[in-house]
């Protein structure tokens, strides 16, 4: 159960993040890596208070220690989100909208929720 709530967290602030980034590149005409990053930004913070208050049922524990550790993993996501976006954009062409959905995908597969659930809300 976990797993799908961790998954159905990560939609939610995944919408969050890419409606961001669309509205900074489309509207006011951001550069797609700062609108990116901008977007994972926006998208973690909503992220992580759904994983506190309802993913991982961890709002007894102490704030500032899980957003400490919240902070490590998600630098770690943001460094991953913003390389696999360039990459993928820069050098293979594909749209920045296509790059952030392959990335997106696999870090947050691959390495968000592993490491939220082993060790930020634990």
């Amino acid at each position: 159960m976990t797993f799908i709530k961790a998954q159905a967290s990560s939609l939610v602030a995944t919408c969050f993040d890419f409606l961001t980034t669309i509205v900074l590149v489309n509207v006011f005409g951001w550069w797609y890596l700062a609108g990116s990053v901008t977007g994972t930004i926006a998208g973690g913070v909503l992220n992580f208070m759904l994983g506190r208050l309802w993913t991982f049922n961890a709002a007894d524990a102490r704030i500032e220690w899980q957003f400490i550790k919240y902070a490590l993993v998600w630098a770690g996501s943001l460094l991953l989100n913003a390389a696999g976006v360039f990459v993928i954009t820069h050098y293979i062409g594909a749209s920045y909208i296509i790059s952030k959905i392959i990335t997106s995908v696999a870090v947050g597969i691959g390495y968000n929720y592993v490491l939220q659930k082993k060790f930020v809300f634990r």
